[in-house]
């Protein structure tokens, strides 16, 4: 079994991928008679083509993946981006490869700390969530609509992410 080592993430690595939704460096403003600060803007929300698309917004309750963890399957969602924003300190794993056809040498794995975000942009392959140390919720808003909205792959080869890796990249 092949390693992918684990990156920190940040917007500059993810970027080809979509967003990294934080509030250190984002734009903001006080709203409401100063008593509201406002973080603009986050992530760019994407529901694809004029069909009847419409945004959700769900809670995914993620459970932690037996170590070390293997990735043996990829997911995508050809008609819309879909964002995963964590309700707690849950520390998380991203792996992620580009938009279209699904090339294993694209691969890139991200080690999320509790605080960030991460916004997939529409097309992107991603591993469903992996939450690591404990149960954590995640708000997600992606697209809703009568169109199928998510195709899977298994991979040619298995791969293994280490909670060794994991605490050298964080």
């Amino acid at each position: 079994m092949k390693t992918l080592t684990l990156e920190p993430l940040t917007r500059a690595a993810f970027a080809p991928f979509g967003d990294v939704i934080e509030l250190d460096g984002a734009r903001h403003f006080p709203i409401n008679g100063g008593t509201t600060e406002r973080f603009h803007d986050l992530a760019k929300v994407d529901i694809g083509p004029d069909d009847g698309g419409r945004p959700l917004i769900n809670v995914f309750r993620g459970q932690p993946r037996p170590q070390p963890v293997e990735i043996s399957m990829m997911e995508r969602h050809p008609l819309g981006s879909q964002a995963f924003l964590p309700l707690g300190d849950v520390k998380y794993l991203v792996v992620v490869a580009p938009a279209g056809e699904f090339d294993p040498a694209g691969l890139r794995a991200f080690y999320a700390e509790g605080w960030q975000g991460v916004n997939y942009a529409r097309g992107v392959w991603h591993h469903p969530l992996i939450v690591l140390d404990r149960e954590g919720d995640f708000i997600v808003v992606d697209r809703g609509g009568s169109q199928p909205n998510c195709d899977e792959i298994d991979l040619p080869e298995r791969l293994v992410l280490s909670r060794a890796t994991a605490a050298q990249a964080g």
